[in-house]
């Protein structure tokens, strides 16, 4: 095997990885690397917190706060307003020092199973409703506002949970 000719490819294929990265290259580094993210401890002037609903073969089903990958070249508080834009549906207020550091290795997975994970605590008033338009309440996507942590949390958010429910 020539790894020389096979980077050559994939520098071909992806000649700008801060756009992003087809799903089989990401999954690939994803095996190699740990992944860093932002996490979105979204809150509203009472304290609640906006929640997503998930399904998918990584992280099962469940509430978790809203996140995403970080970019090549990206900064944090860029990524930040891109996932509220792509989650949310629009921009959001933040405390640009994070709220929590946290590595998370995932022993049982060969994908996707080592994160650096930076939550940042962000606002957004009360009066957001989240645009749900054809979501029913189990869809992947779906908002909520919660008053407290949900017991169907995903596992590998339960590290929020102290962030999650009101002090």
């Amino acid at each position: 095997m020539n790894i020389e000719a096979s980077v050559a490819n994939l520098v071909e294929a992806v000649p700008n990885p801060s756009l992003g990265l087809p799903d089989s290259i990401f999954y690939y580094i994803s095996r190699t690397t740990p992944l860093v993210n932002v996490d979105l401890l979204i809150k509203d002037e009472n304290g609640r917190t906006l929640l997503a609903w998930r399904d998918d073969i990584y992280a099962g089903k469940g509430w978790h706060v809203p996140g995403g990958i970080v970019r090549f070249k990206e900064r944090l508080e860029t990524r930040i307003q891109k996932v509220a834009e792509t989650e949310i549906g629009t921009p959001v207020k933040f405390d640009p020092a994070p709220v929590a550091l946290n590595e998370i290795i995932l022993d049982d997975r060969e994908i996707r199973g080592h994160f650096i994970s930076i939550l940042y605590r962000c606002f957004l008033p009360g009066k957001f409703r989240p645009k749900n338009q054809g979501l029913s309440f189990e869809d992947a996507g779906y908002l909520a506002w919660h008053d407290s942590c949900p017991a169907n949390l995903l596992d590998v958010q339960e590290l929020y949970r102290e962030y999650i429910s009101p002090k």
